[in-house]
């Protein structure tokens, strides 16, 4: 299912396309040593823009209903 998650980041902007209907999935975005920075629960196939306001390490996290899941890294430099 991790092709059906993509995910980029444009300056503070982190991007997220869901490109089929695994049902409702939850994103999380904490900075990479702890301390949340947005959750959000969505519907998919869908997509949403998430503003990371701060810059450093930062990790997002997928979690599908079945329990799944699903994280990347990412830097925010800008």
């Amino acid at each position: 299912k991790s092709s059906s998650i993509s995910a980029t980041i444009n300056g503070h902007v982190l991007s997220v396309v869901f490109t089929e209907n695994l049902g409702q999935v939850a994103i999380a975005v904490t900075y990479a040593d702890g301390g949340t920075v947005d959750t959000s629960t969505i519907q998919t196939p869908s997509g949403v823009n998430i503003y990371i306001a701060g810059t450093g390490s930062f990790v997002v996290r997928f979690t599908l209903r079945d329990g799944d899941e699903y994280y990347g890294e990412f830097d925010v430099t800008d």
